[in-house]
């Protein structure tokens, strides 16, 4: 199992810290030097029903800086990966991913039931 997290981020430590307790292993990547690969997005997108927008930190500055508002609505899903992997500031994180899953953002339930 992959995570992908931002050192500074406060959720993402809790989602570490509760990996953690639960005794899950996991191999920790920093999302902002190592983005995920387009093959991992993809995988995701199944994962969040083909709901583009949930790959990605909507509250970053990144996002507001590069209009993505605005933007993404019109961008093909091979564009918005291309971006997605090239910059991963606007990658919503933690972005979790394992054998038959994947998670991003952590809400402790929805992981709890997921990881059982």
């Amino acid at each position: 199992m992959k995570i992908y997290t931002y050192k500074n981020c406060s959720t993402c430590k809790k989602a570490t810290k509760w990996l953690d307790a639960q005794g899950i292993a996991y191999d920790e990547l920093p999302i902002r030097d190592t983005p995920p690969t387009v093959a991992e997005l993809k995988a995701m997108l199944g994962y969040q029903d083909g709901d583009l927008k949930k790959l990605f930190n909507t509250a970053g500055g990144d996002y507001r800086e590069l209009d993505m508002k605005t933007k993404l609505p019109a961008m093909t899903e091979p564009e918005a990966f291309k971006l997605l992997a090239g910059r991963g500031n606007l990658v919503k994180r933690p972005f979790l991913l394992g054998d038959d899953l994947g998670l991003v953002g952590f809400k402790e339930a929805t992981w709890a039931d997921a990881l059982k």
